[in-house]
């Protein structure tokens, strides 16, 4: 018979005839913690229920455009947990952080050097660097898919009615030097969506929803690891509180402001503007 002291082994047992052997370890791992986490906090079968209820409402808030799950694992730090123990990394590549709930579209193909801000109001920006192996060397091709928010902190999927579809979006190929460069505008902090339940989870907790300003990137290139990170717009707010703790230093870089006319003639750009430098250092497979 079961007893609150042997059902966790039987929980356990009733995962031996598993194949996967890398899925029964997960799932085993998976209920002891449980089963642990309700005998230390002495979990209430109201608190149960209530649990069961927000997971179910997190389930029902996602659709094709919002991944309220993911947005969960991110205020919670496992997102960024997760990229931490994977993170086998070699000494001077670049460091990598969240995806985040909005790379949910088909980033559209662009030319170097193309404007991703299509709706504009913003301080244009120009984003350059080169992706390059680990040992220095440029990977002519490599892949760079590129989102951010507009100026006022909205990315295309969360105001369909105010922005084009792949507004703050591109994909690039680097020159064959390894080099790449696009046109934007310097991005804003934002709140991460509150109306749902992750923002009444924030709101019970005392927590702000806001993010420091960011533009994201995933790069990737024959023989090389992917990597999924962000630029962080240094200097500015929320980057000692982002609400999904994912701000790392290396990331955090300088927008300068620039009147160089040579520059902005380079760049297809009138008057002044701001150059966010950043190279991406990726490892080999």
């Amino acid at each position: 018979m079961t007893t609150p002291a042997t059902v966790t082994e039987e929980a356990v047992a009733s995962l031996r005839a598993t194949a996967d052997p890398r899925l029964r370890d997960v799932l085993t791992g998976l209920i002891r913690h449980l089963h642990a986490f309700a005998r230390e906090t002495r979990l209430t079968h109201k608190e149960w229920e209530r649990a069961v209820r927000f997971l179910t409402e997190t389930g029902q808030t996602c659709t094709e455009t919002r991944q309220e799950f993911i947005l969960l694992s991110d205020v919670l730090g496992l997102s960024m947990l997760v990229e931490t123990v994977n993170a086998e990394r070699t000494p001077g590549a670049t460091e990598s952080t969240v995806l985040g709930p909005f790379h949910l579209t088909e980033s559209p193909v662009r030319a170097l050097g193309a404007d991703i801000d299509l709706v504009g109001g913003g301080e244009p920006c120009v984003v350059s660097g080169r992706v390059v192996s680990a040992d220095g060397t440029p990977l002519p091709g490599a892949v760079l898919d590129v989102w951010q928010a507009d100026a006022d902190g909205y990315y295309d999927v969360q105001r369909p009615d105010v922005q084009p579809p792949g507004n703050g979006r591109g994909l690039f190929a680097a020159d064959t030097e390894g080099r790449f460069w696009f046109r934007t505008c310097v991005p804003s902090p934002y709140p991460i969506p509150t109306d749902g339940p992750v923002g009444e989870l924030l709101s019970a907790t005392g927590r702000h929803p806001y993010r420091p300003a960011h533009i994201h990137f995933i790069a990737s290139a024959d023989g090389h690891t992917p990597v999924t990170t962000h630029i962080f717009v240094k200097g500015g707010d929320y980057l000692d509180s982002d609400a999904v703790l994912a701000v790392r230093e290396s990331l955090v870089k300088d927008f300068a402001r620039t009147e160089d006319p040579a520059l902005a003639k380079e760049f297809g750009i009138t008057g002044p503007f701001r150059h966010a430098r950043f190279d991406l250092v990726l490892e080999r497979a």
